[in-house]
This record gives C-alpha cells, sequence and structure tokens, in this order.
C-alpha cells in the first residue's frame, strides 16, 4: 500500500490528473460555444432547410442523415482549442524558457553530443548502404553491384 501512495502523491500523476480535469471542463465550454453560437451561424448557410447543412441519402431513413455543420463545427471547436492551448499554454512556456536560458547565459539552441556508439553505427550504415566509406574499406551499393 505504501508503494501505491508514493506512486499517487508524486507530482506528475497529480499535475495529470488536474490536466485531466480541466481538460474535460474546456471540451465541454468550447463544445457549449460551438452548439450555441458557431453551429446556428453555420446553419444559416442551409437557407431555409430545417436542418441546415444536413440531408438524408434516403428521405425515408433518419440513419442516412449526413450532417456538414455538425463535421465543419467539430473542426472549428478543434481549431479554436488547438489555438487556445497553443496561446495560452506552449507559446509562454517557451518564451518563459528562452527567458530563462538567457537569464542564464545558456545557448539559445543545446546541441545533443553524438556518442562514439551511435557515430560508429552511422558509418556503418552508410557503409552498409554506399553512401560512403569507412577508411580502409569500399561500399558496395546493393542497387548497384559491382560489374566484373
Amino acid at each position: 500500500m505504501k508503494g501505491f501512495k508514493d506512486f499517487v502523491m508524486q507530482g506528475n500523476v497529480i499535475d495529470l490528473a488536474v490536466g485531466v480535469v480541466i481538460g474535460g471542463a474546456f471540451t465541454a465550454l468550447i463544445g457549449a460555444f460551438v452548439d450555441n453560437l458557431i453551429q446556428p451561424v453555420i446553419n444559416v448557410f442551409g437557407g431555409t432547410n430545417v436542418n441546415g447543412l444536413s440531408f438524408k441519402i434516403i428521405q425515408a431513413n433518419e440513419a442516412t442523415r449526413v450532417d456538414l455543420g455538425a463535421v465543419l463545427s467539430a473542426v472549428i471547436a478543434f481549431l479554436i482549442t488547438a489555438a487556445v492551448v497553443y496561446f495560452v499554454f506552449v507559446l509562454p512556456i517557451s518564451q518563459a524558457r528562452k527567458l530563462d536560458r538567457k537569464r542564464r547565459g545558456l545557448p539559445e539552441v543545446e546541441e545533443t553530443p553524438v556518442s562514439e556508439d551511435i557515430m560508429l553505427l552511422t558509418e556503418i550504415r552508410d557503409a552498409l548502404t554506399g553512401r560512403g566509406t569507412t577508411p580502409g574499406t569500399t561500399a558496395q551499393n546493393p542497387q548497384n553491384p559491382p560489374q566484373v
């Protein structure tokens, strides 16, 4: 039980739970905005049709209704959500990180060092595909075998 308590009390689990709750509330807010403000405006383009931009493929079968307005509303809801997440969360955090890096005197873009293992594997791959050779060897390209 102690291990479970330690797991649940970790900061990232609590942060995730808060994010899920706020995400659910935000989804409901955007849904209400789109359903009650955007959808009626989209339905105006349906003219005098009571159903807005929807139509039935088979008139007698309600299950064949195609609702283009609902699809368009969902796309708009997605774009609104993505824009809010970007401008409220991603952009400010990115700017704060840049300012923090600048304040600490760190370079703008941090280059990750390449280990010797990765360099060796890259050379082997390049030699096998014919893009390069290692010193003292010749690489053969499998698509262009050597002419005898």
